[in-house]
């Protein structure tokens, strides 16, 4: 009996300094979660200057791209950074996308996203167009165009887009520090499809790129 209860002791004890190493190990994790994060957006937002700064692939007019120093971004802030639960729809009825232009390119609702911000229950559509998902690399690809209430004040007006891939699982993180405007917002020369009206947050997305450029 007494070596039981020295026995039961020292899984006690073993399993304290178990617990007291997870915690100690928690706010580490966290630290280099965050820190990935940070980084993460930091590389994304230096190929999107890339991007635009090259002469060869920039959207922006020629008289914008010798002015272009880089895009206008908000913070980088983890707020925005949401854990969505996925939802696939895979009853909807193809239908024409209307866009800036009289191109009218076959999209489908391909699942929805709901999720929480700022203590708002939100829900967006995602979509996939039929016509590029048979090109290589697209596969998987799914649009997530929205709105919120920074358009036409700190975004652009029509709305901002985020690209993500057909989730494996019934849970996907969606980062809106990685929103960015459609080619329309700085040239004419493009058909950028319009923001279905169900996407419409109820609240301001403080997190991607703002409208306009910085210049030189």
């Amino acid at each position: 009996m007494a070596v039981l209860v020295n026995l039961f002791s020292n899984m006690k004890a073993i399993l304290a300094i178990l617990g007291m190493f997870l915690v100690l190990q928690l706010p580490a994790q966290q630290d280099s979660l965050h820190a990935f994060f940070i980084s993460d957006n930091q590389a994304h937002r230096v190929e999107l200057n890339e991007h635009y700064g090259n002469k060869e692939e920039s959207p922006l007019d020629k008289k914008d791209l010798k002015k272009f120093k880089a895009l206008p971004f908000f913070e980088i802030n983890a707020n925005y950074r949401v854990e969505a639960v996925w939802i696939r729809t895979p009853d909807e009825v193809p239908f024409e996308m209307p866009t800036s232009t009289e191109r009218k390119p076959l999209y489908v609702k391909y699942g929805e996203i709901h999720f929480t911000i700022e203590g708002i229950a939100c829900v967006l559509n995602v979509y996939q167009n039929l016509n590029l998902v048979s090109k290589d690399g697209y596969e998987d690809y799914l649009f997530l165009p929205f709105k919120d209430f920074t358009n036409g004040e700190e975004t652009y007006g029509g709305g901002r887009y985020l690209d993500i891939r057909i989730p494996a699982a019934d849970l996907l993180v969606v980062d809106f520090n990685k929103a960015y405007n459609p080619y329309c917002a700085y040239s004419h020369r493009f058909s950028c499809p319009l923001v279905p009206d169900e996407n419409q947050l109820q609240l301001p997305i403080l997190a991607g790129v703002k409208e306009g450029i910085v210049k030189k």
